[in-house]
């Protein structure tokens, strides 16, 4: 069961919305001084795809009962998630100006759903989000409600076992109307994708799902990998292994991890609007 791609934006009109949006981002964690900003630009690409091109969900309505979920697992890239949030229209970019700060809902994880329209599930404990998204896509088999469920989870959530106990859950009860996405980005908080992930295709089809590859930082790669997953009619939950590139966006931070947790100076600010074709004077 998927949504039917919306009148398309081509390619080249995702990369500038994904550029302008990196961009954000990055101004966003020098103006804030938090981190996490090499994992926000590996997903970033995934993020545009679905919100522009895939999702079922209305801005003026978000709690529709019969939208699309969307969950970020890997709650640490929150202001990729806000951006796209903001930039879709859920609320207003005035509200982003106070991330950061005492007594904000933004901040380095997504807020209770209740707290702001667009957000699924308060995520950042590895794997839980993807969980949440399994008992979310149960939820409209149960109910005969229609609707699809997408988490994008990361390659270091794969560590933990509560991933592989959601995978066995998902396969059991047949949720082909539950999508994931790893960011396989090759990087964890402090050294490369760690415990021997080897062949993540084969994992995940040990486990009983639909799985494709593609490089997540290329729409028509993740359009092409989607619609392999669509043509397939098996009863079983699907994914896409999405190799990416921390940093993506910004060469000299591209694939270097200490961009985890470094934050951008306005010098380097500077640089990345140049690199990214953004205009911008500090």
């Amino acid at each position: 069961m998927y949504t039917k791609n919306k009148p398309a934006l081509t390619p080249k009109d995702l990369e500038k919305l994904a550029n302008k949006i990196r961009f954000e981002i990055i101004l966003n964690s020098h103006k804030s001084k938090t981190p996490h900003l090499g994992s926000c630009l590996s997903c970033t690409d995934i993020l545009v795809y679905f919100y522009w091109c895939i999702l079922n969900i209305l801005p003026n309505d978000p709690t529709k009962i019969d939208r699309d979920r969307f969950i970020l697992s890997k709650g640490h890239a929150a202001p990729a998630l806000f951006f796209v949030l903001a930039e879709k229209g859920f609320f207003s970019k005035d509200f982003l100006n106070d991330y950061g700060k005492d007594g904000s809902i933004f901040g380095e994880h997504p807020p209770t759903p209740a707290s702001l329209g667009g957000i699924e599930a308060a995520t950042g404990s590895l794997g839980h989000g993807f969980c949440m998204g399994a008992g979310m896509a149960l939820a409209s088999k149960l109910s005969n409600i229609n609707y699809n469920v997408y988490a994008c989870i990361s390659d270091g959530e794969c560590n933990e076992g509560t991933i592989w106990e959601g995978a066995m859950f998902a396969a059991n009860n047949q949720l082909d109307n539950f999508v994931t996405i790893v960011d396989y980005n090759k990087w964890q908080a402090t050294e490369r994708s760690c415990n021997n992930l080897g062949s993540l295709r084969d994992k995940w089809m040990a486990f009983g799902w639909s799985v494709e590859e593609a490089d997540g930082n290329d729409f028509n790669s993740l359009k092409g990998a989607l619609e392999k997953l669509n043509k397939n009619k098996l009863k079983k939950p699907k994914i896409i292994i999405a190799h990416t590139i921390k940093g993506k966006g910004i060469s000299f931070m591209e694939d270097d991890n200490n961009w985890h947790y470094r934050i951008p100076t306005v010098e380097e600010v500077e640089k990345c609007a140049k690199e990214l074709d953004i205009s911008y004077s500090p």
